[in-house]
């Protein structure tokens, strides 16, 4: 993965769309990364869409066991439903 900062970003917009063709692009702002731009064409946007939303329910389902673990959760189902609360409530309405 290349870097790209938010400067580079603003001052030479179409590096991005070169850059994304080849590979994904890590977006930084003041050297710390902040986003991941991804290369989509037009026929793949809806997939490429619900791939990383995919992705990201994994990462949480994951982060939510190894808390779980972490704090003996298994044994107790009231913590589990209330993780479940919490992280349904952080999400947007569309």
């Amino acid at each position: 993965m290349k870097f790209l900062s938010t400067r580079d970003l603003r001052n030479r917009p179409g590096l991005v769309r070169e850059l994304t063709k080849k590979e994904d692009l890590v977006l930084t702002a003041n050297g710390k990364p902040i986003a991941i731009l991804l290369g989509v064409e037009e026929d793949d946007l809806e997939e490429t869409a619900r791939v990383v939303r995919q992705a990201r329910a994994q990462r949480a389902l994951s982060r939510m066991r190894r808390e779980g673990t972490r704090r003996s959760a298994q044994r107790n189902p009231s913590f589990i439903q209330a993780e479940i609360r919490r992280v349904r409530s952080k999400r947007k309405s569309p």
